[in-house]
């Protein structure tokens, strides 16, 4: 996948097209991610210990990795990810745009 967890990212399809937010959970073996504040959804909750009024909650909903772009960490638009080695070794994931490396 192209994105991970704590990334910065653009939602580029769907109803929450152009709300940025940050990757809260990837699951990779689905090809979604949680993103903060993109695709919520009502869910009705039973009474408990943690939440003795019960009611309806808002909480996010995965979203398709296909359906969101990582930003560019230098200019701030949307960017596609490359895959670079660097000399010490290192596989570092690198915006296309820029060409700065997304991982420190």
């Amino acid at each position: 996948m192209h994105v991970k967890k704590g990334d910065e990212v653009v939602v580029i399809a769907g109803k929450d097209k152009g709300k940025k937010g940050k990757v809260l959970t990837s699951f990779p073996t689905d090809a979604k991610v949680l993103v903060e504040g993109v695709n919520m959804v009502k869910k009705h909750a039973r009474a408990s210990q943690q939440n003795p009024q019960g009611g309806i909650l808002n909480q996010e909903a995965p979203i398709h990795v296909s359906n969101v772009m990582l930003i560019d960490p230098k200019s701030g638009e949307a960017t596609r990810v490359g895959k670079k080695i660097l000399s010490d070794g290192k596989k570092v994931r690198v915006a296309k745009k820029s060409g700065e490396a997304i991982d420190k």
